[in-house]
């Protein structure tokens, strides 16, 4: 049935991506830095300085994106959509999608995974939804039957680990593998987003370590792995991440666009502005995306020294907190049965319930939908379409409107 809309003004929410965290923080003029919208080929990883003893980096070979033509968005047309509810879940955070299942995943803050709203896996003895805290990431391997998932245990630090699956499409919790874990130093801004990427390794989505304005400027310091993008072999003993990205606040959701490789992320603002950043794949290691001496691409902390201004990655779309409070990303659309939003990419915003397109290369943002709720996640589904998670229960599909 289509979905019936919500009323666009939320009361304050336990977000699972909160934003502003109520702190006073200098928001003055930052040190004398122009981002930019793209950042040069990499010479040396953000690795190479100096890091914790247990973050090693990765090797891989570098990834040729398709040459095959790609679908953009129609400048003459926007595109119109409805939603429709498919599923309920219990404070659902977001869908994952197994290589060769149609099955559709849904990833439940308080500890299960369920496929087709059956259960598969419950570590619910293991973590516990509290605030932002939580079961928070699923991504499949995608040649080998093994799933990872992302949550906080109960001293409330990251845990990352490997679960094999039974041939039923069960985990098999009894033979769980933790690849590593990172010290969590608050409660808040722990991302929790997992993905494989085009290279075919696993990446890792770090918030800044919580509290508000990044009091301890974690998110540039390449000596801690909070406020990064990570990448690690998963199948590898000891599996070991790497940074691949800094400057990241709390990355609510970040996606690769299977066709070109580019790497999407949403990034949940302060106190004034959200942001959407992309960075295409090849030029992704070692980007900086500012925070937090930018917030968007506002300055924000004036002390906060960038350790190399050329790295930095300008947002492609910011919007201020009048017109929401918790960006939620977020996936390029490449399915079949909406063509006017191909190429789109489509997120929301927790607090406002809104629904957006972006089309990043024509410069235009385009409502969706209003008030649907308290938006989680957006992203595709086992058969290509998008899927919205909300987090008072509902799993709804984006169909084409009228």
């Amino acid at each position: 049935m289509s979905r019936r809309w919500r009323g666009a003004a939320l009361l304050a929410l336990a977000t699972t991506a909160c934003a502003g965290d109520g702190d006073a923080t200098d928001t003055t003029t930052a040190p004398a830095v122009t981002p930019v919208t793209t950042v040069s080929p990499v010479t040396t990883p953000v690795t190479t300085a100096p890091v914790p003893s247990t973050v090693t980096a990765v090797s891989s070979t570098p990834v040729t994106t398709t040459a095959a033509p790609v679908a953009t968005p129609d400048p003459a047309v926007d595109p119109v959509v409805a939603v429709e509810q498919v599923a309920t879940a219990e404070a659902p955070v977001g869908i994952a999608v197994r290589p060769g299942d149609a099955g559709l995943y849904v990833i439940e803050q308080g500890g299960r995974i369920t496929r087709d709203s059956t259960p598969v896996l419950d570590i619910s003895d293991l973590t516990e939804h509290n605030g932002e805290q939580g079961l928070l990431g699923l991504a499949f391997h995608p040649t080998e039957p093994y799933a990872y998932v992302n949550y906080t245990d109960s001293n409330g630090d990251t845990v990352v680990a490997e679960y094999p699956l039974a041939d039923d499409a069960s985990f098999s919790a009894d033979v769980a593998r933790p690849l590593f874990t990172v010290d969590q130093p608050y409660r808040n801004h722990n991302g929790g987003d997992l993905q494989f990427g085009p290279d075919g390794l696993l990446y890792v989505g770090m918030g800044d370590g919580g509290s508000g304005g990044d009091p301890e400027r974690r998110s540039m310091d390449t000596d801690t792995l909070l406020g990064k993008l990570l990448r690690v072999d998963a199948r590898a003993d000891p599996a070991t991440p790497a940074i691949w990205a800094i400057g990241l606040r709390n990355p609510w959701r970040f996606a690769f666009d299977a066709p070109t490789g580019d790497l999407w992320i949403a990034d949940v603002g302060q106190g004034a502005h959200e942001e959407i950043d992309r960075v295409a794949f090849a030029d992704s290691e070692g980007a900086n995306f500012g925070w937090s001496a930018f917030e968007g691409d506002a300055p924000f902390n004036v002390d906060v020294e960038v350790p190399d201004e050329s790295r930095l990655v300008a947002p492609v779309h910011t919007y201020p907190h009048d017109d929401g409070c918790s960006v939620s990303g977020g996936a390029v659309y490449r399915g079949a049965a909406i063509p006017a939003l191909a190429g789109w990419y489509v997120y929301g915003d927790y607090c406002s319930g809104t629904l957006w397109a972006l089309d990043a290369v024509g410069g235009r943002n385009v409502v969706l939908a209003e008030g649907v709720g308290p938006i989680t996640s957006v992203r595709p589904g086992p058969d290509a379409e998008l899927y919205v998670t909300l987090h008072d229960g509902d799993v709804l599909t984006v169909t084409a409107g009228v």
